[in-house]
């Protein structure tokens, strides 16, 4: 459903003195250091990190930022003066430059070691030293944690520089992915979708990276040319950013090695993403083992329900690893992500990610990152079997709640008071078949139409009378459905909160990227505003534009219907 608005204060922080006063680091005074880090951060090559929750690091600032854009709904939030995304020492925090940091702010920010599971699959081979020791925040740098209006908000660098776990890169986000990045965790907050959130986007006007990527109208699978953009920074805040694939790390130290400490450095990031993530509704007062169990049983609820917003709105995460899977519940990695336009179960924009990680199949691997978190925090019950038997219990039934939410989402899409499986696959197949625009046909059928002549706006191809016959029944069936769950006025309306007019696509998102290259930004900031409003009716001018079929030259080229991770 989309984000609630409501009525903001005045902002309350109009300064970057009044913003450092909010500086309040949970993660590094609660948590453990690498004892082999260095004090003042300067730690930027690849290494091993054998302990510790993080690594003190500075991010490396790119030179000469520029201003792109801010969130304007994220600045209300936070009770920030949107004055400041252009204050000199704000935006040098934000572009990398931590030296401004004042007390009690800190000079130093922190990247954290994460393990690496696929389906359910440990992997140490991406690690350089094929320990799995070197593998975790490559580019990404935490920079400050702080309390805005009662809330603790983490903000993070995305190509903030090389961290020890850079694995010989250079730390460096492309302006492509950067935009890509920041306009999509405003998208997704506005649909409604747990998400990671944007702060800040700054471009460096004499800094670039080479990077692989597409020829012009290219359809090749794979990058064709290497290109020069210019480097950018991202500022994406979330409550924290532990991810599954931490807990992960600390439990298999704790298995290879039987170290007391590993053991010690698991149960300390467990309560840390228990206090981060999960208050006030988890009691602290319980015994830590029951704290375990509702921690289970509710990231069970969050990853279901998410996973059931994403085939919602047509979003497909591309690489769903649990080092990508947020053990707070929300969306985290905007990589090689996508959104459905033309209908397919088998939708995967990112040419390495496979039919594993394809738009239907998302479900099932949120299921294999959910074994992953299970198994992870399985040890801290180890001498309680009456935990561990709940605790085991609560996975055994994550398909079954994953199918409850997953019936409920296609429900509201259709305006069901139940779930009807027949209509639903019904429905499904028509979609293939026809070849539909998945987010014009579903906001076409919010308007309850008694003909097919208006859901025929949103397919691509002709469609025979054969097919079209089948369209007739299934519209009627719907409809009587549909008139015996109450006023069609109110259904029509419930609908249109559930399926967006306006969505991602790519093939807009990119001509806005490019003339940004150019120092155009005019089209990042009118996309901004188009979709931070997806349910709404907005202007002709903005429908004509941006609520159409994707046009048939657009299909299979390289950094529009398919891309690398390349970043």
């Amino acid at each position: 459903m989309p984000a609630i608005s409501s009525a903001f204060e005045s902002p309350t922080t109009k300064t970057f003195a009044e913003f450092s006063q909010r500086a309040d680091y949970s993660l590094m005074d609660s948590l453990q250091a690498d004892p082999q880090a260095t004090v003042d951060g300067r730690d930027h090559h690849p290494r091993q990190v054998f302990s510790g929750h993080y690594v003190p690091v500075t991010p490396t600032a790119i030179p000469a930022p520029e201003y792109i854009a801010h969130s304007k709904t994220l600045f209300n939030e936070l009770g920030l003066s949107h004055e400041l995304a252009f204050d000199e020492q704000f935006r040098r925090l934000f572009s990398g430059d931590i030296s401004v940091a004042r007390e009690p702010m800190r000079q130093v920010g922190w990247a954290t070691g994460y393990a690496l599971s696929i389906y359910g699959t440990e992997y140490i081979q991406q690690c350089p030293f094929g320990t799995g020791n070197g593998y975790g925040d490559g580019r990404a740098i935490s920079v400050f944690e702080g309390l805005f209006n009662g809330r603790r908000w983490e903000m993070q660098l995305k190509g903030g520089g090389p961290t020890p776990y850079c694995r010989g890169a250079d730390g460096r986000a492309v302006l492509r992915s950067s935009v890509r990045e920041f306009l999509a965790q405003d998208y997704m907050h506005a649909l409604g979708v747990p998400t990671s959130r944007s702060l800040t986007l700054y471009v460096s006007r004499s800094e670039s990276v080479r990077r692989p990527w597409y020829s012009k109208d290219s359809r090749s699978i794979d990058p064709d040319i290497f290109v020069d953009n210019p480097a950018a920074i991202t500022t994406r805040v979330a409550p924290s950013f532990l991810r599954v694939g931490q807990l992960e790390l600390f439990a298999r130290r704790a298995r290879s090695t039987g170290n007391q400490g590993a053991l010690n450095e698991l149960q300390m990031i467990v309560k840390h993403l228990i206090e981060r993530n999960y208050q006030p509704v988890i009691d602290l007062s319980l015994p830590f083992t029951d704290q375990v169990v509702e921690l289970a049983y509710l990231f069970r609820g969050r990853l279901t329900s998410l996973v059931a917003n994403w085939m919602r709105v047509g979003y497909c995460q591309g690489n769903f690893n649990s080092d990508n899977c947020a053990a707070g519940g929300f969306t985290l990695d905007y990589g090689p992500f996508g959104f459905c336009e033309l209908f397919d179960p088998r939708f995967q924009p990112w040419t390495g990610g496979g039919d594993h990680f394809s738009f239907f199949n998302q479900q099932v691997a949120a299921e294999a990152n959910y074994q992953m978190f299970w198994a992870a925090i399985r040890p801290l019950l180890a001498d309680d079997t009456e935990a561990l038997a709940r605790l085991d219990k609560t996975r055994d039934g994550f398909a079954e709640a994953m199918n409850q939410e997953i019936e409920a989402m296609w429900a509201k899409k259709l305006g069901l008071i139940n779930y009807d499986e027949t209509l639903v696959n019904e429905m499904l197949q028509l979609l293939v078949l026809s070849k539909v625009d998945y987010t014009i046909f579903f906001r076409k059928l919010s308007h309850i139409p008694d003909q097919l002549t208006a859901l025929k706006e949103s397919f691509y191809l002709p469609s025979s009378e054969q097919l079209e016959a089948r369209w007739g029944g299934w519209l009627q069936r719907w409809r009587d459905r549909i008139n015996s769950c109450g006023d069609i006025r109110v259904t029509s309306a419930a609908m249109k909160l559930i399926n967006p007019k306006y969505t991602w696509r790519e093939w807009l998102i990119a001509p806005a990227y490019k003339n940004a290259e150019q120092g155009d930004y005019s089209l990042v900031r009118e996309l901004q505003a188009v979709l931070s409003n997806p349910y709404d009716e907005q202007s002709s001018d903005v429908e004509m534009k941006y609520d159409r079929l994707k046009p048939k030259n657009f299909f299979n080229v390289g950094g529009v219907s398919h891309y690398s991770c390349s970043s």
